[in-house]
């Protein structure tokens, strides 16, 4: 195989390796990433409180979850100021 060849073969493994990394950056931003998250934390929370009988364990179980998608939110906004205003 010529240099040449190799080099393609090279580029075409970096590509890839950015293609890869580029869909995991868009799933971690991902709204329906957060939502996933959020859905299973009430759910989990909601067993536990069921379990250590909590009086309205349905309800008091969306609080962790809003709470959660709020500091997703809040937390974009916060790196996007800090990325303007660095020296």
């Amino acid at each position: 195989m010529s240099d040449f060849d190799s080099l393609k073969k090279e580029i075409e493994k970096i590509k890839d390796r950015n293609r890869r990394v580029e869909q995991d950056k868009a799933w971690e931003t991902s709204w329906a990433r957060r939502i996933a998250i959020a859905v299973t934390t009430y759910i989990l929370i909601s067993i536990f409180l069921i379990i250590i009988k909590v009086e309205k364990p349905f309800l008091s179980a969306i609080i962790p979850s809003i709470a959660y998608l709020i500091s997703t939110a809040t937390i974009n906004v916060l790196k996007n100021w800090w990325f303007k205003n660095q020296k």
